[in-house]
């Protein structure tokens, strides 16, 4: 019997947004920006984060779970624990109270015991769009550290 040679659609990495109010417009403001680099990637997002993006680039591949604090953080930290998910970009407001505080840290955590990349400004998130194995290429261990690039 032959194999199968049928070609299989390569699947888009999956990048999670999620934003908290006072960062909401701060997130559109940067899916906007990076519309081309963010087509390259299924888009998943809590509630109001992912309508918003939606909204803005209707273009983009987005997915809306529910609300932060309804169990969309959660719905996120099971996608990452099932290996679903390739990157977190998450601006969490540090000046404003979280009710759901505790979802929060857990969200984070399973990102840093999964070694997924994760953003946690913008900064680092334009870092992010632009990182080979976010996008699933092979990394190498040889690139020099920035203090062997000034010697």
């Amino acid at each position: 019997m032959e194999p199968d040679r049928t070609e299989r659609p390569v699947q888009k990495p999956v990048l999670a947004l999620v934003a908290h109010d006072a960062k909401k417009d701060m997130i559109v403001a940067f899916a906007e920006r990076n519309r081309d680099k963010l087509s390259a990637f299924r888009l998943v997002a809590t509630g109001t984060t992912g309508g918003r993006v939606k909204a803005a680039c209707p273009e983009l591949d987005v997915t809306a779970l529910k609300s932060g604090p309804l169990g969309g953080d959660q719905q996120i930290g099971a996608m990452i624990a099932e290996g679903q998910l390739d990157g977190l970009l998450f601006l969490a407001d540090p000046l404003s109270p979280m009710p759901h505080d505790v979802d929060v840290k857990a969200l984070m955590r399973l990102a840093l015991v999964y070694d997924i990349p994760m953003a946690l400004n913008l900064s680092t998130a334009e870092i992010l769009l632009r990182s080979a194995r976010l996008t699933g290429l092979a990394t190498s261990s040889t690139t020099p550290q920035i203090a062997d690039l000034r010697s």
